[in-house]
């Protein structure tokens, strides 16, 4: 368009100015002075010659041996002859003597004949260079840095509008408008059908408020997107700006953050101001929890530091006196409870949406995603896919989609097929696969007795989970390892725990029981089992002395354990009783199948891997297979299937900053010994 088209004439630039002049000064100070002279280079007899003659004026010798003779101009037409000598100008001879001794001799003898009465100077040579140096190089490094500085400020230099000095204050915000073509839609967002509603309603919104408004509602302040590492919640918010036609500001919580002080605060402040001006629209702060910690948590560091001035200017551009009416704030964070309060209120943010691990359907659509640019083998099934993925988070199926993929490709493959997704998986849970590792025949036999320790006593519990299959084949940092499919439970019961419990201490009860010693292979297995027993008792309520109390500490205590010296004894005998029990309960198992369990790990020895069929031979069918079935599908359709090895882990964390989850599916993690 011709109102588009820039008429303006090219600004002067004093730099180039500068730069000239100074190229100038430079010249006339090397060449300027000495450049009238008339100069003539003579050997040392021609020089003795002139002196003799009383052509020299005077004379100066350099600390280089080198000499240069001034002549009378009456004299100098002698030697120069046919150059006329210019007005102004002293003719010059130059030349290099031989010994300093002998020349002061020559000259004391022509001083007494009469011949040379003018003046013998000593000097030092001029380093015209090493004097432009010291005498401008400073006033150009400064000249440079002056001019640097002061591009840097006007926004020049390739730092664009928040790359000067000046604009340190600004907002870092990208901003996505209608021009923007966002290649993530919510097509591209799998899952998290409840989280998804949210976000369009808030999108549908600003689209037609009238729909709302004619209700006599009110647009939402903010939405808080809370949940787990690589669930997606950048992912809707990117899908947002791709479906929104309204401009969308994206930055980070931690773009906030600056050495400056008050920094932040100016970027807050300038961050509403330009939504203001494109109102309406969006603003999508990801890791919110960089700037929205909870203010007075740390009392070394005073109420009064950088970060919680920025978390006071953000609370009231949201909800302050001044009205943003128009802009809706998206936050993200997977760490809710560090928030603080006052940025978590209704009015602030009007909605917290938690964007879960996807269960199995939503398993199946973010496989249905990421297997979209894969050349797929018909082999290759969805279902059973995300049946063998129980804890996977959207990220975590993206990268065995990635790694599958890869596994193909380094096969030199044509397609991917259903085994590379199994080692994938494989390979992800576990760690890569260590065949060449060394180990002697005692500790492998020692491994094998471990693992099938583990198989033998999962096979005859209950509640314990279907086995899958167990390796000797060290992997990651495992030397062996017995897998798991998990049932995707909502609760978990005490006879579950229990019987989890008893499962993962069979590796360390076969040691004892079948070697007569114990090793360091169960460290993780007693690491597990520790951490679930304190789960239990301290937060879950499970223990006989201290039923129904849950003594969880959710930082609004002002000490570290909220309870006493004595009650923290008895939580510590009550986790030995409650291990020491399931130990004994693990040892009466192997005893009572002792023979299975020989038979399991002779044949543990010879292959390195079994699988569920392998154990069903020795033991018979397992007890519970109707829950078996009920994972997995009929035997029928478990002939030929490998299976991935997993672990479920639903025990609470014995720790101050994680909220205990009893009930939970946490990702499959393989049993290392």
């Amino acid at each position: 368009m011709a109102n588009n088209i820039n008429t303006k004439k090219p600004k002067f630039n004093f730099t180039w100015f500068y730069m000239v002049v100074g190229g100038l000064l430079l010249f006339f100070y090397i060449f300027g002075g000495e450049n009238k002279n008339m100069v003539i280079e003579k050997d040392y007899s021609e020089l003795t010659e002139l002196i003799s003659r009383g052509y020299v004026e005077e004379i100066t010798v350099f600390d280089n041996d080198e000499v240069e003779a001034y002549l009378y101009k009456d004299s100098a037409k002698h030697v120069f002859k046919d150059k006329a000598i210019e007005k102004g100008a002293r003719p010059m001879v130059i030349s290099n003597i031989g010994s300093r001794d002998n020349f002061e001799k020559i000259i004391i003898e022509q001083k007494e004949q009469g011949n040379f009465n003018g003046k013998l100077r000593y000097e030092k040579k001029p380093d015209y260079l090493g004097g432009f140096i010291w005498n401008f190089l400073p006033l150009i490094i400064i000249a440079a840095v002056w001019i640097f500085l002061m591009r840097r400020m006007s926004g020049g230099g390739g730092g664009g509008a928040q790359g000067g000095i000046f604009n340190v204050g600004k907002s870092q915000a990208k901003l996505f408008d209608k021009s923007t073509h966002a290649r993530i839609t919510f097509k591209d967002v799998a899952g998290q059908e409840g989280a998804k509603q949210e976000v369009k309603e808030i999108v549908d919104f600003l689209k037609n408020p009238q729909v709302y408004t004619e209700l006599g509602g009110k647009i939402p302040k903010g939405a808080l997107l809370v949940g787990p590492p690589g669930t997606g919640k950048t992912l809707l918010a990117k899908a947002v700006a791709g479906e929104a036609n309204v401009p969308f500001f994206s930055m980070s919580g931690s773009d906030f953050v600056e050495m400056f002080v008050g920094v932040g605060a100016s970027r807050v402040r300038d961050l509403f101001r330009q939504a203001k001006e494109k109102a309406p629209c969006i603003i999508f702060i990801d890791e919110i929890d960089a700037v929205g910690r909870a203010r007075g948590k740390n009392p070394n560091m005073g109420g009064n530091d950088e970060r919680e001035n920025t978390l006071n200017q953000l609370l009231t551009e949201m909800d302050g006196f001044g009205t943003n009416s128009g802009i809706i704030v998206i936050a993200a964070t997977n760490r809710a409870d560090i928030l603080d309060k006052a940025l978590l209120r209704a009015g602030r943010f009007d909605r917290q949406i938690h964007v879960d691990l996807p269960d199995l359907n939503e398993r199946k659509e973010v496989f249905g995603v990421h297997l979209r640019p894969l050349k797929l083998d018909p082999s290759v099934d969805v279902d059973t896919l995300a049946r063998q993925t129980p804890g996977f988070s959207g990220a975590d199926i993206a990268n065995v989609c990635n790694e599958a993929a890869l596994i193909a490709a380094r096969n030199k493959k044509k397609a991917v097929d259903k085994q590379d997704f199994l080692d994938a998986i494989d390979r992800i849970i576990g760690g890569l696969e260590k065949k060449t590792k060394v180990m002697t025949q005692k500790e492998k036999e020692t491994i094998a007795i471990h693992e099938a320790g583990h198989a033998t006593i999962s096979w005859f519990l209950e509640h314990a989970n279907p086995l899958i299959k167990v390796t000797i084949v060290p992997r990651g940092r495992a030397l062996g390892a017995a897998w798991y499919m998990p049932e995707e439970r909502q609760i978990t019961t005490k006879e579950q725990m229990l019987d989890e419990m008893c499962a993962t201490l069979g590796g360390r009860a076969a040691e004892e029981t079948f070697i007569g010693h114990i090793s360091t292979g169960a460290m993780n297995d007693l690491e597990r089992v520790t951490k679930q027993a304190y789960g239990m008792i301290a937060y879950a309520g499970m223990s006989d002395k201290l039923s129904n109390l849950c003594y969880y500490n959710n930082n609004e205590y002002s000490f570290n354990r909220p309870y006493s010296e004595k009650t923290a004894e008895t939580i510590d005998n009550e986790v030995h009783a409650m291990i020491n029990e399931q130990y004994e309960r693990a040892k009466e198992l192997l005893r009572e199948h002792k023979e299975g369990h020989a038979e399991l790990a002779k044949v543990l020895m010879e292959r390195e891997v079994i699988f569920a069929e392998d154990v069903e031979k020795i033991f018979g069918k397992r007890p519970w297979t109707s829950r078996s079935e009920e994972i997995f599908g009929s035997e029928e359709e478990q002939q030929g299937e490998l299976q991935p090895e997993t672990t479920e882990n639903p025990q609470p964390e014995v720790t101050e900053s994680t909220q205990p989850e009893v009930v939970e599916n946490e990702q499959p993690e393989a049993t290392q010994e």
